[in-house]
């Protein structure tokens, strides 16, 4: 009944994603043939469409009203360890890039936000791709990727900051510099340094981040030379081991985090309080564009990515061998067990070249790439004894991973008369090596693993008035991650079979979008409701298995003053014969719901301008029930939700200088939920009310 009452109060599920049409970005080549390929896609202006929400919070968070998304918090506020998924999908199946560069962790595929603070505010644009998409600069899109795309540093000179603070004492101080163009009319750069912090709604699942980001652009006739350095550290108090549903009822804010228990293991005597991860991760990216002519360009880009950092805990009445350690005699008597520091470190380098070429022969459209990458990671622990000083920084596992990407594609469209007829053909070969250096907690495994895919992809549109139909059929394969493999050797890559039909029209002030796709999957690495040390979650292969349905949009500009626009996803997410291993032994489950994917999720916003420069808005997101695993069994189900939120802004009557005031009020009628957890079932609880305040102040 919520679900309907939602969408009657917002008219019609529909979404429109609106689009620009000058991009003063790197990959505009990339954009502008992505406009036209036949795919469910967004292209979000990040000024327009995300800035007035933008005072701390990540970007999955800020993407949560898009269709098809649901965003998950950790600290349960959006800061810190945030994820998105997309028409149930999880991060390791979206694939992200930074500028058309890889963003996934090499091997375990996911995406960690937390390393890359403040992302929007660099960014220009972010393409959302749902379904397989096109292939993006070689990279396996599986389920559904996004692209996020740089700004360029401004053409005049400028100085600018955002600062704001809200609950749970959570403030963003930031500073911009653009240079504007010098040397000839030949030059810009930009550097942006941003401190976040936030205590959490969780208990003690505290953020500190920090981040930055430098670009200069050279230009000169057919020439344009961008250098790109951005990054982060971070350290967040851990909050992934979620609380059991009970303690969710009467204490949403506890955390496991850290416990010192009594000798009995009965009572909580105190918290560690350095139970945090700690990471730092730098980018560096070299673009080169060179225009041949107005039919043919290239763009090349040159990439490394360098991260290292570790996750601290406290472990309690460990024995010693686990840790590589002989029995330790204490005041004469030999002890097997001890209290232990333990830091599991990650040093990772990810370097490669990407090179685009874009070419018009006629009414052919072309676009060829070629991608060679490679990953090279180290995993090692060190332990300290807690009552044993002489035990201190030991070395107990080490073992390093190398992963070799080669591939490329060739993507075509044709213009015949209404008619654009898309193609697309990627190669990947991936090469993935991992072995055991000292062994020990079971950590890391001897394997050596290749895979060779190709994903042919293929679609028609129709252009009509003002919009266009559009028929398409894409087939994908992506190969295990690192914690698949290590739990199964015997892991097999995933298979998708992706069929989609759209629609889009604008008449007059309306613009509407209807979009319906049938993703039939083979040995589908769904989450299987547990998670494992460090808050991942497990994948198992599950067969057979669909996701099907159906995204619906609308945008209507009544006026100058008044907007609505609103989106829905319908849809069933089925394994077709899902078998599990249990205590009992393998459990054949037959039909059942995939975990994390509800069968609807519906996105509201209305805003009214009652005057000029002020902005008044209230967006609301519905989220259906979904389970935690895929058993079917209704403990492990989550219930639905239905979360509003309300932002204003207004700009003051500057003539030459900028100052904006934003105000951010979240889950404005304090409904307490979870959309997040696993099996047991275990809960992320989620913050209710709370709000943001930020100052924009831009001098020119």
């Amino acid at each position: 009944m919520k679900g309907l009452l939602f969408l009657g109060v917002f008219i019609a599920p529909f979404y429109f994603s609106q689009t620009t049409d000058s991009v003063q970005v790197t990959s505009i080549q990339a954009v502008e043939f992505t406009k036209r390929t036949p795919v469910a896609k967004s292209i979000i202006n990040v000024e327009k469409d995300l800035a007035d929400k933008n005072l701390g919070q990540d970007l999955p968070i800020l993407l949560k009203n898009q269709m098809s998304v649901i965003s998950t918090s950790d600290a349960g506020n959006g800061v810190g360890y945030t994820g998105l998924r997309i028409r149930g999908t999880a991060g390791t199946s979206i694939n992200v890039m930074l500028n058309g560069v890889p963003y996934n962790d090499s091997e375990s595929q996911g995406t960690f936000f937390v390393n890359v603070p403040d992302l929007t505010s660099s960014a220009s644009q972010i393409v959302i791709q749902r379904g397989v998409g096109s292939s993006s600069n070689g990279v396996s899109a599986f389920g559904a990727s996004v692209n996020v795309i740089s700004r360029d540093p401004a053409d005049t000179f400028s100085v600018k900051t955002d600062d704001s603070y809200g609950s749970f004492n959570t403030y963003k101080y930031s500073a911009e510099v653009n240079s504007g163009k010098f040397w000839k009319n030949r030059l810009s750069v930009m550097g942006r340094y941003t401190h976040i912090h936030s205590d959490g709604f969780i208990d003690r699942a505290f953020s500190d981040l920090h981040s930055y980001n430098f670009s200069a652009l050279f230009q000169e006739k057919n020439t344009e030379l961008r250098f790109l350095a951005f990054g982060g550290k971070e350290k967040t108090y851990q909050a992934w081991n979620g609380i059991d549903k009970a303690t969710w009822e009467t204490n949403p804010r506890f955390n496991y985090s850290g416990a010192i228990y009594d000798a009995n293991w009965e009572n909580i005597t105190g918290y560690y309080d350095n139970e945090t991860d700690n990471y730092r991760q730098n980018h560096y990216q070299f673009l080169w564009n060179q225009r041949f002519s107005d039919e043919w360009k290239l763009e090349t880009t040159a990439h490394y990515t360098k991260g290292k950092g570790y996750y601290e805990n406290y472990k309690q009445g460990d024995p010693f061998a686990r840790y590589n350690l002989p029995n330790q005699v204490v005041n004469g008597e030999e002890q097997e067990y001890s209290d232990f520091i333990r830091k599991k470190w990650l040093d990772n380098d990810f370097y490669g070249v990407i090179s685009t070429l874009y070419g018009k022969l006629g009414d052919l459209d072309l676009n060829v790439g070629a991608v060679a990458n490679q990953y090279y990671g180290r995993h090692f622990g060190n332990v300290t004894g807690v009552f044993l000083p002489e035990i201190n920084e030991s070395e107990y596992y080490r073992n390093r991973s190398v992963k070799n990407e080669i591939s490329g594609f060739a993507k075509a469209i044709y213009k015949l008369g209404q008619f654009e007829i898309f193609g697309d053909l990627q190669m990947r070969n991936i090469d993935y090596d991992t072995k055991i250096l000292l062994a020990g907690d079971y950590e890391g495994a001897d394997l050596d693993r290749k895979w060779t895919f190709f994903n042919p992809k293929a679609g028609v549109n129709y252009n009509i008035g003002n919009g266009k139909i559009f028929l398409s059929y894409a087939n994908a394969h992506r190969e295990p991650n690192r914690d698949d493999l290590f739990a199964n050797p015997d892991t097999k890559a995933e298979t998708l079979h992706d069929f989609e039909a759209g629609f889009e029209k604008q008449v007059g002030k309306v613009a509407f979008t209807a979009n319906a796709y049938y993703m039939y999957y083979e040995d589908q690495l769904v989450l299987n409701g547990q998670i494992n040390n460090v808050g991942e979650f497990i994948r198992t292969n599950s067969g057979k298995s669909y996701r099907a349905g159906i995204e619906l949009g609308l945008l209507a500009k009544f006026s100058e003053k008044l907007q609505l626009s609103a989106n829905t996803t319908l849809s069933s997410n089925k394994n077709k014969e899902f078998i599990s291993e249990t205590d009992e032994g393998l459990v054949n489950y037959g039909k059942t719901n995939i975990s994390f994917s509800p069968n609807v999720i519906a996105n509201g916003n209305v805003t009214y301008s009652p005057f000029k420069n002020f902005n008044l808005g209230v967006t609301a997101q519905y989220v259906g029930k979904q389970f935690l695993d895929n058993s079917g069994d209704k403990v492990n189900q989550l219930d639905d939700y239905l979360v509003p939120d309300f932002n204003v802004s207004y700009k003051l009557p500057f003539k030459k200088n900028e100052v904006v005031l934003r105000f951010l009020l979240n889950n404005f009628t304090d409904v307490k939920y979870v959309n997040n957890g696993f099996s047991g079932p275990y809960y992320f609880s989620q913050a209710g009310i709370n709000f943001m305040f930020g100052v924009s102040i831009k001098v020119n």
